[in-house]
């Protein structure tokens, strides 16, 4: 029986490496950074396009263009000063991890009131918004999952509850803002989202749904759940009780996650910009005491002094197994991440 490779680091097909091969070759002409771009962000692009190579290139160029035109490399520098004022109108925030270590995201968006989000903000300040905390999901959120579960984290868990929702609220600015959001994440951010949980759904919402829907592409689709009222089976079967808030149906008091999720916790929480540039500093440190041992050997080497750099070392499979962890250098800063891959 032939298997059925997944397209995650480690659980690749002689095909599916060709491409992220062909991948990381255009990502170096265009004189981009290897290391930031490593293959674990090249696979997410491959996965979202099915390893069809010229529509993963397609996808790869729209995103470089993107970044340029949004100036993303520097989108740490824009602060929603707003946000405590938003958030009574619109609930959301990551608060701890799944059973498999992914990070959650939970809107509340039955008591989404997107006139009022309107009347203290702007679009495209949400954008930015949106933008900035993708970049916080790449670059810090997953990897201190991954360095906390002690195996690969690409993904998140989401959960959407609807619960005080009413047909009104499906009003056509509301599905805009939807289609916005939904474009950001599946265009730019592809891959991400492991398993979304609609919950609280009420009849009234397949009506909406089927508009929603159209915006999302098929594998996303196949992603979502849309559950009633009878929703906490499925997710205690993915997040323990300990991990979930008390309004879906887990044990944590509103006290530790907040009135408007506005607790944020998981592995991440308290690692701001000073301590990555502390651990970027050091790595490099060790990096440059690794590089001058290096020289060392070769002038060793060259001295023809023997048993020292005379060994020809075999060149690393990227994809082998090992207990070793690998750095991965994302955003600008770099992270040690074990290769083991998540199974989702």
């Amino acid at each position: 029986m032939q298997k059925n490779f997944s397209g995650f680091p480690g659980d690749c097909s002689e095909e599916q490496l060709q491409v992220l091969e062909k991948l990381r070759n255009e990502v170096k002409a265009m004189g981009l950074d290897l290391n930031k771009y490593d293959d674990q962000y090249l696979l997410r692009f491959c996965r979202a396009r099915k390893f069809k190579f010229d529509k993963v290139l397609e996808m790869w160029k729209k995103f470089v263009k993107w970044r340029q035109e949004n100036n993303v490399d520097n989108i740490n520098e824009f602060e929603l000063t707003e946000l405590s004022q938003i958030r009574p109108f619109y609930p959301h925030g990551y608060f701890r991890t799944d059973k498999k270590g992914r990070p959650i995201y939970i809107e509340r968006i039955g008591l989404f009131k997107v006139a009022e989000l309107f009347k203290i903000t702007s679009q495209e300040r949400m954008v930015k918004y949106y933008i900035k905390s993708y970049e916080k999901l790449v670059n810090v959120i997953l990897p201190q999952c991954t360095k906390a579960s002690g195996h690969r984290v690409d993904q998140t868990v989401t959960i959407l509850d609807l619960k005080g929702a009413s047909f009104k609220m499906f009003s056509g600015q509301v599905i805009d803002f939807v289609k916005l959001a939904s474009s950001i994440g599946q265009d730019y951010y592809p891959e991400i989202m492991g398993q979304m949980f609609i919950v609280n759904a009420p009849m009234l919402f397949s009506g909406a749904w089927a508009v929603i829907k159209q915006f999302l592409d098929e594998k996303t689709r196949q992603k979502i759940k849309i559950i009633g009222s009878s929703y906490q089976k499925e997710l205690l079967e993915c997040i323990d009780a300990g991990n979930l808030p008390d309004f879906l149906g887990g044990k944590v008091p509103e006290s530790e996650y907040g009135k408007y999720l506005e607790n944020e916790q998981g592995p991440w929480v308290g690692l701001d910009e000073q301590t990555y540039e502390g651990n970027e500093e050091a790595k490099n440190d060790d990096e440059d005491q690794a590089q001058d041992i290096n020289d060392l050997k070769k002038a060793l080497a060259g001295m023809n002094f023997g048993g020292v750099g005379g060994e020809k070392k075999k060149k690393k499979n990227p994809y082998d197994d090992d207990d070793d962890n690998d750095v991965a250098d994302m955003g600008g800063q770099k992270f040690y991440v074990n290769d083991t891959p998540l199974n989702t």
